[in-house]
């Protein structure tokens, strides 16, 4: 039998990754689509895909699939012809590859079969995601962005919303992509004679949530083709001025791209301009937030004094203290204080 998941440990899995001395290509890709057997999908894939030494993270579900990836150079071509020829549904994929790139976002592939590519919580048997809005190229997503009957609205985190967004980008509060669909429907209800653009990462939360939105009666419903990554990529290649301010959170060891020069964030303990997303130095809180290198020096990489303290401990001792702890959602929001209540 071949072997179909990884069994290396992730620590020597990285060490090698770091050694590699070829460059490697970093991309997402997504598509919408019907796979009658998303398991045997996901086991062929991963063969092929593990053949070719692609890191990265895919999900596949009855819906079609989600991946962010990396490849090596020169392996790149190949990828393409595998991945394209994987079912006919993906020939000539668009690709959206990273803006910001030193090969080290990935180094072990993990492919999962989930009911969902994108966790909607819609469970409507009339709703339909592949009836989505107009996709918008850079150059119409700019003449929009100049339009006073259009609303941009960013279907991302909040977190990835407080470091970069299009200007004047309505924001869904919301912690999770499910909340937010019902969310945005309720908050835009006023506005269904506007047209309504809906942006994210990559296009996949935006693409279903514009899908959404029409069934809910919303009929000038667009949404940008390749969320940011594209749109950004396509403005810079084409000259034009770019509408989105900051930076591009993105799911992989970057935790972001620059897209302007421009930090429209704030660090989460002193409060200085600051856009850099890490995680808390301490495993047993490992929380994401935005760090400055003043703030990261005092505090050892750590969220708080608290944790700083505990990471100095002996490792039996920490991981005495860890035990039955309860941690909630590893991400800072401000509007819940979850930074706060760590602090000293």
């Amino acid at each position: 039998m071949p072997v179909l998941h990884n069994r290396v440990s992730n620590d020597e899995l990285r060490a090698l990754m770091l050694a590699e001395t070829e460059p490697r290509i970093t991309l997402s890709f997504y598509k919408y689509f019907r796979l009658d057997e998303p398991q045997a999908f996901r086991d062929a894939l991963y063969q092929s895909m593990t053949g070719l030494g692609v890191f990265g993270r895919v999900y596949i579900a009855s819906e079609g699939i989600n991946a962010q990836i990396s490849v090596p150079q020169s392996r790149f071509d190949s990828f393409k012809s595998t991945l394209y020829a994987a079912d006919p549904a993906l020939d000539g994929l668009r690709l959206n590859v990273a803006l910001e790139d030193d090969g080290r976002s990935f180094w072990v592939l993990r492919m999962k079969v989930r009911a969902r590519i994108v966790a909607d919580g819609i469970d409507d048997p009339t709703f339909d995601p592949a009836d989505v809005g107009h996709y918008l190229t850079a150059e119409q997503v700019n003449g929009m962005a100049e339009d006073p009957n259009t609303l941009f609205v960013d279907m991302r985190n909040h977190y990835e919303y407080e470091v970069g967004h299009f200007d004047n980008a309505v924001q869904i509060p919301s912690d999770t992509f499910r909340e937010q669909l019902p969310m945005a429907v309720t908050m835009l209800e006023r506005d269904k004679h506007k047209n309504i653009v809906m942006y994210c990462t990559g296009g996949i939360r935006c693409e279903k949530a514009s899908a959404y939105m029409r069934h809910h009666g919303f009929d000038n419903v667009y949404h940008v083709e390749g969320g940011i990554i594209e749109y950004a990529r396509r403005a810079k290649e084409q000259g034009l001025p770019l509408k989105f301010t900051g930076k591009n959170f993105v799911f992989d060891e970057r935790l972001g791209e620059r897209i302007t020069p421009d930090v429209i964030a704030h660090c989460h303990q002193c409060g200085v301009p600051c856009d850099s997303h890490v995680n808390c130095a301490n495993q047993g809180c490992h929380l994401l937030f935005i760090q400055c290198p003043s703030c990261a020096e005092r505090y050892q990489g750590c969220c708080s004094a608290t944790c700083c303290e505990e990471l100095a401990l002996p490792l039996d001792e920490q991981r005495e203290r860890r035990a039955g702890r309860e941690q909630g959602m590893k991400i800072f929001n401000k509007s819940r204080q979850r930074l706060s209540s760590t602090r000293s």
